[in-house]
């Protein structure tokens, strides 16, 4: 009896803490791979600088070092071992939840292709070398 009770008490425990986390909004959005760049694509960091200009140094700065409502891209958290290139295409492709900085949440940027997020990383990794991030 004591073993059945304790089994349903377990029961629902487990069950409160599932409710609790997708009526929380805890609960894991469905993962989509990343959007890929066309096959053979040599990116070109020159192409990428005047689509960086345009879509992202509002938010991350002219300069990569960030502004007050987007983080740096000089800075080791996007490092290509913490933030793949594939990372970029998915935080472009589908937003991403803030989760180092206390920026918000990055909406999507709909209007640029994987090929020109794939310039616009090349862009992002060779000012990242020049300042020792490898």
């Amino acid at each position: 009896m004591l073993e059945t009770r304790r089994q349903s008490f377990i029961l629902r425990i487990g069950f409160a803490i599932i409710l609790g986390a997708l009526t929380t909004g805890v609960a894991a959005q469905a993962w989509q791979p990343p959007p890929k760049p066309s096959p053979g694509l040599m990116p070109n960091p020159n192409v990428g600088q005047p689509l960086y200009e345009t879509y992202c140094a509002s938010c991350h700065g002219a300069d990569l070092n960030g502004t007050e409502v987007g983080p740096p891209m000089l800075h080791k958290i996007y490092e290509p071992s913490h933030h793949s290139d594939a990372a970029f295409q998915m935080a472009v492709a589908q937003g991403v939840r803030a989760h180092h900085w206390q920026y918000g949440d990055m909406p999507p940027v709909e209007e640029l292709t994987p090929d020109q997020v794939a310039h616009i990383t090349a862009y992002i990794r060779m000012h990242q070398r020049r300042v020792g991030i490898r």
